[in-house]
């Protein structure tokens, strides 16, 4: 189901020009076949990664999914988040759909890394919310910018999006960095007794548009 008429926000800043088109090849997976596309950061030489289905280049309205990395759920299978399910769900829309992007960029936790989130878990263990948090480690709420997700979509020839997301801010980053970001595309996942109270604090805090429905015992999808 889709949402249309987002609005539409003139770009306020410059494009970026950080990147490098650094290598390419054809990615067998077990949803179908991608394009794997590797972005080279010229500042800090961060690799992000491009995986594209279809014929995307001079086409508007290409289904997108800007997602960043997440160790501890797509690899080690952890169920403090959605993020693993988050990225299946896209991986198998763009498979069907038969074009589309997948933007998985290196911002582990917000952007505060692999070992400050690992410290943020312990606190909440104690009994505060992720921004809680982040912020008792002296971090805002969130680090992460998209002004790369634009540069590379625009490398990538894309004329304006449909973007599979609940937050946001990366309507706006994509927006910002001069990508028109034609409707979102709400992404549904199931809910768990470790991740509950954390998609409650994205609503609460960062405005994540997501119904948050549970039964009896607090597991079901919204």
């Amino acid at each position: 189901m889709t949402e249309p008429r987002i609005p539409q926000v003139l770009p306020t800043k410059k494009r970026a020009h950080y990147l490098e088109r650094y290598s390419e090849a054809d990615l067998p997976t077990a949803r179908g076949l991608f394009h794997a596309i590797v972005f080279r950061d010229r500042r800090d030489k961060t690799e992000h990664v491009a995986l594209v289905a279809g014929d995307v280049a001079g086409h508007e309205g290409v289904p997108v999914r800007v997602h960043s990395e997440c160790l501890t759920s797509e690899v080690f299978g952890s169920l403090k988040c959605d993020c693993r399910q988050q990225l299946d769900r896209a991986l198998e829309f763009m498979a069907q759909n038969g074009r589309g992007v997948i933007l998985y960029l290196r911002q582990e936790g917000r952007g505060i890394g692999l070992g400050n989130k690992i410290k943020a878990y312990a606190l909440q263990a104690k009994g505060m919310n992720t921004y809680e948090a982040n912020r008792s480690l002296g971090f805002p709420d969130d680090l992460r910018t998209y002004e790369v997700a634009a540069e590379m979509l625009l490398n990538l020839g894309v004329l304006s999006v449909d973007l599979i997301t609940n937050n946001p801010l990366k309507i706006a980053g994509l927006v910002d960095g001069g990508v028109p970001v034609r409707r979102r595309i709400p992404l549904r996942t199931e809910h768990n007794p470790h991740n509950l109270d954390y998609l409650r604090s994205k609503q609460e805090h960062s405005g994540h548009l997501m119904d948050l429905v549970t039964d009896d015992k607090g597991t079901k999808a919204g």
